[in-house]
């Protein structure tokens, strides 16, 4: 029986042609949307976290606070220093204590003007190793910088590209940062954290002199000792530093954070985005479900003598009713298939085109088959819940009246 209302639907639908498909137009946003908009949501969400994917879970890092944008306690107005480095390093439970700093810099080769940042690379080789080891650093051509390298730099993988100087750096060539020329000791391998494609790194004796630094430091890296709890050594880390500095809690002019607290940071933001994302999408789908009900309508109204002939010859009000909704959700779902086509298709084109344009693998969309199904499913009932008025009223028209029209 249900297969019977189901291709009289269906002809009905056809028969009404570019109707039916400037009915399902919003159904086609509007589900495009949410499954393009989701899709990039849940791919933006894997990029970022990749990116703290080198953090590893036994260290914390000490900034001051900052008062704009740029490389984390570059724009800080107060700067750590080797006393804040003394202060942390005799808290309980920290186990190394590596200060760095990071600062924006001009390169300049074959004439071509470019910016990146330095990132300072410490002076002690514990350190150095511990450095290379959390970010698993391997060079595609030449060596890593070592402790004692004078003049030499280490570059990431992005200015080993032909795009941005016109010609290729590669080891051995010379580099103008701020008006002095380096050594290009070695090019990194592309890597899945973004900060490290685009860091220079320097050794920090190299870096003061070049950017007139004397005591201070952008951030200090801590490294926990293996067995603390170190959210209670970021606590005590406060606490040391609120004392030296005569602070209160709530006015302190640093942070400490985690690996744990940074996470927590970015899943907060990353879910307000996808709320706004999908509060976007669904006023796509109100439309669309307007459109239906309009549709529906409208049909109704033309198709009243229809109605009355169908009940002359039998037809119960469930039949009439039944028809109009198989329509109505015929409309909702056919438009669901096709807006999950449309949205993946650009999910995958708008990926596509950010990782060409950053020209590295850092949006992967991938098909989440539960948001499909939802998506389809949902725009189903849309299209149901939008024809029930228009079919009850259909279901209603008395025979007589509805062949006097």
């Amino acid at each position: 029986m249900f297969q019977k209302y189901f291709f009289l639907a269906f002809r009905n639908l056809k028969r009404r042609g570019l109707r039916s498909w400037l009915t399902m137009l919003g159904i086609f946003i509007g589900i495009a949307a949410v499954v393009s908009l989701i899709t990039l949501g849940q791919g933006l969400q894997n990029a970022i976290m990749g990116q703290f994917g080198s953090l590893s879970t036994d260290k914390l890092t000490v900034t001051n606070a900052e008062t704009g944008f740029g490389p984390p306690g570059s724009t800080a107005v107060v700067k750590l220093t080797q006393h804040d480095v003394d202060v942390i390093s005799k808290v309980p439970g920290v186990e190394m204590v590596i200060p760095r700093l990071l600062r924006p810099v001009s390169i300049e080769y074959n004439q071509a003007l470019g910016f990146g940042y330095l990132a300072s690379m410490p002076k002690d080789s514990k350190a150095y190793s511990t450095i290379y080891d959390t970010f698993t650093t391997e060079t595609q051509s030449g060596r890593l910088l070592q402790l004692g390298d004078k003049g030499k730099v280490l570059l990431g993988s992005e200015y080993g590209k032909t795009e941005g100087f016109g010609k290729q750096i590669i080891t051995g060539s010379r580099v103008n940062l701020n008006g002095k020329d380096f050594q290009v000791i070695g090019i990194l391998e592309p890597s899945s954290t973004f900060q490290i494609n685009l860091a220079i790194l320097m050794n920090e004796d190299d870096m003061k002199s070049l950017l007139n630094i004397n005591d201070e430091y952008d951030l200090i890296v801590v490294q926990v000792q293996k067995g603390a709890d170190i959210e209670a050594v970021s606590e005590a880390i406060k606490q040391k530093m609120r004392r030296d500095r005569n602070e209160k809690v709530g006015d302190e002019d640093f942070t400490v954070q985690t690996p744990i607290s940074m996470l927590s940071s970015v899943n907060t933001i990353l879910s307000i985005i996808n709320a706004v994302v999908i509060g976007i999408a669904l006023v796509s789908l109100l439309v669309g479900a307007l459109g239906i009900a309009n549709t529906m309508y409208t049909s109704v109204l033309e198709r009243t003598r229809e109605i009355g002939i169908m009940k002359a010859i039998g037809a119960r009000n469930n039949d009439v009713l039944l028809i109009f909704l198989f329509e109505s959700g015929l409309l909702g779902f056919i438009g669901g298939v096709i807006g999950v086509i449309i949205g993946m298709s650009l999910a995958f084109a708008a990926a596509a085109g950010a990782n060409a344009a950053l020209g590295l693998t850092l949006f992967e969309v991938t098909f989440s088959l539960p948001l499909l199904i939802g998506s389809v499913v949902f725009s189903f009932l849309v299209g149901v819940i939008s024809g029930v008025l228009p079919a009850l009223q259909a279901s209603k028209l008395k025979p007589v009246d509805a062949l006097r029209k």
